[in-house]
């Protein structure tokens, strides 16, 4: 028997994603993003990352024809980025948080972590694509990465120092 929609879409919103925002430029130079939750490595050797974007978002064709992309993963403060991102008819740059970073593409300077890639493969995955982008460069932060989880945005605790016993 095969699983609903409805519980399908349940179990996986109990599944705590990181939230980043992907961004590129096409040939224009126009910026395109948006937020995903479905972001995770894919490879160390060579370094490979994967996003998944849906078919029919108005940034699918942006972004499968892009050479380059940038993984913006989210700090714990950051929300409101990702909620930006996730709105359709809306200027999501508007704010002007976004700045040239990495290999020049759009990036938040604060975000927890940027991963500068080069696309090596769009692959098919149902009704999303499977962007697989070859990390060139890399910008680590020490913020809290935002994390989605149970349809709410919140945030890896930071952790506890070791308390020593005498």
């Amino acid at each position: 028997m095969a699983i609903s929609g409805t519980d399908y879409t349940d179990a996986m919103a109990r599944v705590p994603s990181p939230v980043s925002v992907v961004t590129t430029r096409d040939a224009s130079g126009r910026r395109w993003g948006f937020t995903s939750s479905s972001f995770c490595s894919l490879s160390k050797s060579p370094p490979l990352v994967l996003v998944c974007l849906d078919r029919s978002a108005s940034t699918h064709e942006a972004f499968v024809s892009a050479s380059h992309f940038m993984v913006n993963l989210l700090a714990h403060d950051q929300a409101d980025v990702a909620r930006t991102f996730a709105t359709s008819g809306v200027d999501r740059f508007a704010a002007g948080d976004m700045v040239a970073c990495e290999l020049g593409l759009p990036g938040l300077s604060d975000a927890a972590v940027r991963l500068a890639c080069s696309m090596r493969q769009v692959l098919g995955g149902g009704d999303h694509s499977i962007l697989v982008g070859h990390v060139e460069e890399a910008h680590l932060d020490d913020a809290r990465p935002l994390t989605y989880w149970n349809r709410n945005f919140t945030h890896v605790a930071a952790p506890r120092s070791a308390v020593g016993s005498g």
